[in-house]
């Protein structure tokens, strides 16, 4: 700990956990160093490309740009919080179903940014999920893959909604 390191104290999925953080430290870099979570990953390093997407007390920034000490006290939740008892989230299975990857380095952003939009709204059209994501950039080109694996996802999440129609 250095003269001018903070100390912070939040919910890290699920896990009350703190770090040691200098105040131009951002949460993508204490994730990946203090915490060895490397499914978000720096990019554009401009907040412009989606692949650090991480979730802060419910909403996805941009890990790159999003100082920790601003976590204090707050919740992160990353790619790596999605799988419950061995089981994929649907949009993890969703990605896999439909080939929704093709290198990997954007998919995690990806995958958090389309569980935000389905939580928003369990079904939207392809126009409303283009618009969702357009902050996301998938250098390989996987975006017909990605739309339907929203779409897929979206499909999954209401037949395993009892009470809703599928």
């Amino acid at each position: 700990m250095s003269a001018t390191s903070i100390k912070i104290d939040f919910t890290l999925n699920g896990e009350r956990v703190s770090a040691d953080v200098e105040p131009h430290h951002t949460i993508l870099e204490v994730l990946r160093q203090q915490f060895a979570l490397y499914g978000a990953r720096e990019s554009c390093g401009q907040g412009l490309c989606g692949c650090c997407t991480v979730i802060v007390n419910g909403e996805s920034v941009s890990g790159c740009l999003y100082l920790a000490a601003m976590v204090d006290g707050g919740e992160v939740s990353t790619v790596e919080n999605l799988e419950a008892d061995g089981e994929l989230d649907v949009v993890q299975q969703a990605f896999i179903e439909c080939g929704a990857f093709q290198c990997g380095f954007c998919t995690s952003g990806f995958i958090l940014m389309s569980r935000e939009l389905l939580e928003r709204n369990p079904d939207p059209s392809e126009a409303e999920i283009r618009h969702f994501l357009s902050g996301n950039l998938c250098r390989c080109a996987a975006y017909p893959e990605i739309i339907e694996a929203v779409k897929l996802a979206a499909q999954m999440r209401k037949s395993a909604t009892p009470g809703v129609p599928a």
